[in-house]
C-alpha cells in the first residue's frame, strides 16, 4: 500500500502550536505604532551554546544593535531588538509561523521542522547562517549516572533513555543505537523529556541514560552529575546549529537582515579571537560552569563557529530528513530550497574562516585569562601535577572529541598514554593493543611525570 503522509500539525504539543505567553512585541514587517521605530525580535536558546554567536554571545556585545543604529542615522528609523530566549527550538520555530519572530537559531534536527512548519503554515522561512558545528557529530553525547553499570550502547536495550524527540540529540541516539542493532522504538523505553527534565530524571534514577546536546552532557559530567557512555563522534556525520529567518522579512527586510549577519561575524570574530572572555562572557549570562562553556566553544573546543554554510553541512542536513520522517515529524523537506546562501554572501565578504585543526590537550589555569596548548596528552599531564588547575581538556584518541581529562578514561599503552570520552571507546581500544590497559586518572597523571 502507498504510505499515508502525515500531517505535522496533529504531531506537535498543541503548546507549540499557539502564541506563547511570554511573546512580546510582533514582526519587524510592521513596525510599531510609530512609523519611525522598527522592532526586530530575535528568538534564541541561550545555554544551547553552540548559538552564542547568534544568540547570548551577540547579544552581550551590542553588536546587531549597533549595526541597526548605523542604519538608522542613515535612513532616520529607530531600531530596537526584541530578545527572546528559549530552552528549545520548537517553541522559536511556533513563534517564527506566527510572524511573532524574525530570526531565530536552533539544531539541525529543529531546523528541518522549522523549514516543514514554516511551508505548512504559509509562513516559509530560511536557512542563511551556521553557528557552530562538529563534522564528526561530537556535539551530541548519551550520558548515564555515575556509578552506573552501563558501559556500552548496547546495555540500553531494554532500559528508560530520555531524550528531546525531534532534537539533534534523538537523531544521534536514534542512529547510534540503529548501528548497534537496537531498534530504536521498541529497543528501548524512550521518554521524550526537556533536557533539564530529563537531567533531573538521570539524577533521581527514574532513567538509565540521557541523549543531549551541547552543553548538557558536558554540564552534568563536570557537576560529577554523569558519565559519558557513547560520544556522538563516533557516528562520524556532521551536526550544527544555525540560523533561520522568515522568508519574508528576509525579502522586504534584506538589510536588517545583512546587519544581523555582519554582527554574527563580527561576534563570531570576537569568540575566535577571544575565547576565554568569550566563554566567562556566556557563562555569567548563562549560569553555565564557563569550564563546561570552554569545553565547547574554546579554542580547541567540540565546537568550530564559522557562518558559512558549508556543502558538508547541507549534505548532512539532507541524511537528517529521513530520521525526521521515520519519526513522523515531517514529510517531504526541500533542503536545496531551504538553504539560502545569497544574504551572508551579500552581507559578509570571505565569510570563511580557515579549517578547523585537529584539538589539541589544553589547560586552563586558575586567574590565567589565555590557555596553554600541548602536543600530547602526557604533556598536558605533567602540567596537571601540582598547578592550580581551572579545567584540563584532552581529544578523545579515536574521535577527536574535546573531554575534561579527570573525566576521561585513561589508557597506558608501553610509554604512551590516550584518553577517550567513553568506557566503551578505550575497552575497543584496548582489544585491538596488546598490552594496553584502562588506567585512573590519578595513575595517569603519576605516569606522566
Amino acid at each position: 500500500m502507498p504510505r499515508t503522509r502525515v500531517s505535522l500539525l496533529p504531531l506537535l504539543p498543541v503548546a507549540l502550536l499557539l502564541p506563547l505567553a511570554t511573546a512580546c512585541g510582533g514582526s519587524a514587517d510592521a513596525g510599531d505604532a510609530d512609523t519611525k521605530t522598527v522592532t526586530v525580535t530575535v528568538g534564541y536558546q541561550s545555554k544551547t551554546i553552540n548559538t552564542v554567536t547568534a544568540g547570548t554571545l551577540l547579544r552581550s556585545l551590542g553588536y546587531f544593535e549597533e549595526e541597526l543604529a548605523t542604519r538608522g542615522r542613515k535612513d532616520g528609523i529607530t531600531y530596537k531588538v526584541a530578545w527572546q530566549d528559549y530552552a528549545t527550538g520548537a517553541p522559536i520555530t511556533a513563534q517564527m509561523t506566527a510572524g511573532k519572530i524574525d530570526i531565530g537559531s536552533m539544531g539541525d534536527f529543529p531546523l528541518l521542522i522549522n523549514a516543514a512548519r514554516g511551508k505548512q503554515m504559509g509562513e516559509p522561512t530560511r536557512l542563511v547562517a551556521i553557528t557552530g558545528y562538529n563534522l564528526r557529530g561530537g556535539l551530541n553525547t548519551v550520558v548515564t549516572a555515575p556509578g552506573s553499570t552501563l558501559r556500552s550502547l548496547a546495555d540500553l536495550r531494554g532500559r528508560k533513555v530520555s531524550t528531546s524527540v525531534g532534537s539533534a540529540a534523538d537523531g544521534t541516539l536514534v542512529r547510534a543505537l540503529q548501528r548497534a542493532g537496537i531498534d530504536p522504538d521498541k529497543g528501548i523505553q524512550k521518554l521524550n523529556q526537556q533536557p533539564s527534565v530529563g537531567a533531573s530524571a538521570l539524577a533521581a534514577g527514574n532513567v538509565d541514560a540521557l541523549s543531549q546536546f551541547v552543553a548538557w552532557p558536558g554540564k552534568l559530567a563536570f557537576e560529577g552529575r554523569a558519565t559519558a557512555l557513547y560520544d556522538g563522534a563516533e557516528l562520524n556525520l556532521p551536526t550544527f546549529h544555525g540560523v533561520t529567518v522568515r522568508e519574508k522579512f528576509a525579502e522586504e527586510r534584506a538589510g536588517i537582515l545583512d546587519d544581523f549577519l555582519k554582527a554574527q561575524r563580527r561576534a563570531t570574530d570576537h569568540l575566535r579571537a577571544r575565547p576565554v572572555a568569550a566563554a566567562e562572557s556566556v557563562a555569567k549570562v548563562t549560569g553555565l560552569p564557563a569550564e563546561v562553556v570552554y569545553l565547547y566553544n574554546g579554542a580547541n573546543g567540540i565546537a568550530t563557529f564559522d557562518p558559512r554554510l558549508r556543502p558538508e553541512l547541507i549534505a548532512a542536513l539532507k541524511e537528517d530528513v529521513p530520521v525526521l520522517k521515520a519519526a513522523g515529524l515531517v514529510g517531504d523537506v526541500d533542503v536545496d530550497a531551504f538553504v539560502d546562501q545569497a544574504p551572508l554572501r551579500r552581507a559578509v565578504r570571505s565569510p570563511a574562516y580557515p579549517e578547523a585543526a585537529a584539538a589539541k590537550p589544553e589547560l586552563w589555569l586558575r586567574g590565567a585569562t589565555t590557555t596553554r596548548s600541548f602536543a600530547s596528552p602526557k604533556e598536558l599531564l605533567r602540567a596537571v601535577e601540582g598547578a592550580d588547575v581551572r579545567a584540563a581538556y584532552v581529544p578523545d584518541a579515536l574521535t577527536g572529541t574535546l573531554w575534561f581529562a579527570d573525566k576521561a578514561v585513561w589508557v597506558a599503552d608501553g610509554t604512551e598514554l590516550r584518553a577517550f570520552v567513553t568506557p566503551a571507546g578505550a575497552q575497543r581500544y584496548v582489544g585491538r593493543h596488546a598490552g594496553a590497559r584502562i588506567i585512573r586518572y590519578a595513575d595517569a597523571v603519576r605516569l606522566a611525570s
